[in-house]
């Protein structure tokens, strides 16, 4: 699992929540905010108490290791002995097991930034920015604090997830190297440069680095969770689960790797099985953002196996959750989802009455404006793919317009992104094939339905190879569940020509 999975919720809001995590330095001070570098070269840390300070230093720890209900303990305590410890708040955010626990306790990191150090500022206010949609600011605040702290591993892998995020995976890759050699020893850097070789096609260096993860802390249950999702990617089932099954081994309560399981039992044919595993998942679940994902699974493995509507079914459950904590953010991801599922059943006016109250949930929040603006040109985004279901495209051409611009105002990489995969939408629906293919081309290729519209826009030109090419792709993308993959699985399957 790469850091920091647990944003999934918050993404699924387009709202961008980055891969960038809080960073700090193992060296302290103990008076109030100190101005500029420590003597170490890493980033300050700022508190009063120096048992404030070894509570953090566990909780980041625990955190790095992707142990971060154990780690939330931690920083509660360091919170309790220290009101004004503006990075255990950060570090209790980052943590935080749902959408409004994240929100609360970054919105007091934020508080609490002017009295910390320069260096702790800005990191926070880099997550901010990051949770805003604001990806333009973010980089900005994560280059100076390159410029200032070169040396700080932590510094060098917060910019590595922020370019991750965006996809730039050459640029990620440069600065998770750039963090194992400040520190060779720092394992969170080999975890995600791991998915970062993955994402580019990379397999043998990505096994290289999640061994060396392995090498590094063979005690802990997310190294082989890790290798073991890239086993999954190469379609390697049976090694895979051998993996996750070492992953509990060491620690039974490590979930992500039942969703795992999930995923290798669902690919291999046996829907029951992985919605077993998950529901194990969701009987041990400890917080509400276990057995959110538990039941996220059920409906992708529900989807996946075309019963859409158990797929409903199952997001109903995950909005329970959330409703009883009136948690904006996670039921509005949740509205989406439904909404997306509803559209892939052509029920487009209940589909778009899923996307209205979800952004009526945002505007209604006590989110900041930022997100409520950015919510709305997701709205946008959402119209417009309805747009193009109902086969309206001229519609859809001035609704993705208007999303267009925006994504550009934004400068947000993942929106144009999605521009590009709206206006080749409209063009493979238009059989506008080589249009189609150019904006495709351009759209998030990490999106396996991205994968199957090229080989549809292929197969429309008359290239029979590309299209079983992409075709190809689209149907062993094998990733974790997701709903975007099962939209897609057994249709590409079909077409090319695979045993599903």
């Amino acid at each position: 699992m790469p850091l920091h999975q647990s944003a999934r919720l918050v993404l699924a809001l387009s709202v961008m929540l980055s891969t960038t995590t809080w960073t700090a330095c193992n060296q302290a001070t103990n008076s109030g905010a100190s101005a500029g570098a420590s003597d170490s070269g890493k980033i300050p840390i700022t508190t009063k108490s120096d048992e404030a300070r070894n509570e953090f230093l566990q909780g980041r720890s625990l955190s790095e290791r992707l142990l971060g209900q154990e780690s939330l303990a931690h920083f509660d305590k360091a919170i309790a002995l220290d009101p004004d410890f503006a990075l255990a708040e950060l570090g209790r955010a980052n943590n935080s097991p749902t959408a409004k626990e994240f929100f609360e306790h970054l919105k007091k990191a934020v508080s609490l930034a002017d009295k910390a150090s320069e260096g702790e500022k800005t990191l926070i206010l880099a997550n901010e920015a990051g949770a805003n949609g604001d990806t333009a600011k973010q980089r900005d605040y994560l280059e100076k604090l390159v410029a200032t702290y070169p040396n700080d591993e932590r510094v060098q892998f917060a910019l590595a997830g922020f370019h991750f995020g965006q996809q730039d995976m050459d640029q990620a890759v440069e600065h998770y190297k750039k963090a194992t050699t400040v520190a060779p020893n720092y394992s969170p850097a080999y975890n995600v440069l791991g998915y970062a070789y993955r994402q580019q096609g990379n397999y043998a260096d990505a096994e290289q680095a999640f061994k060396r993860y392995i090498d590094l802390i063979p005690n802990d249950p997310n190294p082989y969770d890790s290798y073991a999702e890239l086993l999954l990617k190469m379609g390697r089932f049976d090694d895979s689960l051998v993996q996750y099954r070492k992953a509990l081994s060491i620690d039974p309560h490590f979930v992500p790797s039942h969703f795992g399981i999930s995923a290798n039992l669902m690919y291999q044919g046996k829907p029951d099985e992985a919605t077993a595993e998950l529901q194990k998942m969701a009987d041990q679940a400890r917080n509400d953002g276990e057995l959110r994902t538990a039941f996220f699974g059920m409906a992708v493995v529900a989807t996946d196996r075309g019963k859409l509507d158990q797929a409903l079914q199952a997001m109903d459950k995950e909005f329970a959750v959330a409703e009883k904590k009136n948690d904006a953010a996670a039921m509005a991801a949740d509205l989406q989802a439904k909404g997306n599922i509803l559209a892939e059943m052509q029920r487009y006016s209940d589909a778009r009455k899923q996307f209205d109250r979800s952004l009526q949930l945002i505007e209604g929040s006590n989110l900041s404006q930022e997100i409520k603006d950015n919510a709305k040109l997701v709205h946008q985004s959402n119209l417009t793919a309805l747009a193009i279901g109902e086969k309206k495209y001229a519609d859809a051409a001035t609704l993705a317009e208007e999303f267009r611009l925006g994504a550009q105002a934004s400068r947000n990489g993942v929106q144009v992104k999605l521009s590009h995969e709206l206006a080749g939408r409209i063009a493979l629906g238009e059989k506008d094939y080589d249009k189609a293919i150019a904006e495709l081309g351009q759209a998030n290729l990490q999106n396996p339905r991205n994968l199957y519209r090229l080989s549809q826009a292929y197969q429309g030109k008359g290239d029979s190879a590309k299209a079983q090419e992409f075709c190809t792709k689209a149907a062993d993308f094998n990733s974790l569940p997701t709903l975007n993959y099962a939209f897609v699985r057994a249709k590409a399957q079909k077409q090319a020509g695979k045993k599903a």
